[in-house]
C-alpha cells in the first residue's frame, strides 16, 4: 500500500511542478523583460523534481512541460530554449555529477551547453532569423556566454544544496 501511496504522491508533485514549469515558460514568452530569468527559474523545476520524487518523474515532468508549452505557446523562442537547454539541463546535470570528478564534469557540462547553443543557433536561424542580427564581436559573446553558463551552473548547485539541506523533509 505504501508503494501505491508513494507513486500517487510522486505523480501529484510532478503534476504540480509541471504546471509551475509551463506557467514560467509561458510567462517568459509574453513578458517584455526578464525572459531569461523566467526560463532560468523554470529550469530549477527539474532538479527539484529529481530531489523530491525521482529521475523518472523528472523526465516525465520535462516532456510534459515541453509538450504543454508547445501546445499553449506555439513555436516561440522561449519554448525552443526550454526544450533544447533549460528543461533538459537539470537531468543532464544530475547524471554528469554522478561521475564525481569535477574537471570531467565541467568539461561535459560545457560540451552539452555548447551543443545546445549550436542547436539553438540553427533553430533560431531557421525560425527566427531576425533575432540573430548581432552587432558585437561573436567571439566575445561566446566567451561571455560560457562564463554566464558556469555561474548559472553554480547557482543551480547552490539551489540544489539548499533544498537538500533545509527543505527536503518538508517537501517529501
Amino acid at each position: 500500500m505504501a508503494r501505491i501511496s508513494s507513486n500517487s504522491s510522486y505523480i501529484a508533485k510532478g503534476s504540480l511542478l509541471t504546471a509551475i514549469g509551463v506557467i514560467l515558460v509561458y510567462l517568459s514568452g509574453i513578458v517584455p523583460l526578464n525572459k531569461t530569468y523566467l526560463l532560468t527559474l523554470s529550469s530549477f523545476i527539474i532538479p527539484l523534481t529529481v530531489i523530491i520524487t525521482n529521475e523518472k518523474i523528472a523526465f516525465i515532468n520535462y516532456i510534459s512541460t515541453a509538450l504543454l508549452s508547445f501546445l499553449i505557446c506555439g513555436l516561440k523562442g522561449a519554448v525552443l530554449s526550454y526544450v533544447v537547454f533549460f528543461g533538459l539541463y537539470g537531468l543532464v546535470k544530475y547524471y554528469i555529477e554522478k561521475i564525481k570528478k569535477l574537471p570531467i564534469e565541467i568539461i561535459l557540462k560545457l560540451l552539452f551547453f555548447n551543443l545546445c547553443l549550436l542547436i539553438l543557433f540553427l533553430l533560431y536561424s531557421l525560425f527566427f532569423p531576425e533575432l540573430l542580427k548581432i552587432k558585437f564581436n561573436l567571439y566575445l559573446i561566446i566567451a561571455g556566454i560560457q562564463i554566464i553558463f558556469l555561474i548559472y551552473d553554480y547557482l543551480l548547485t547552490l539551489f540544489i544544496n539548499y533544498i537538500n539541506k533545509y527543505m527536503l523533509k518538508a517537501l517529501k
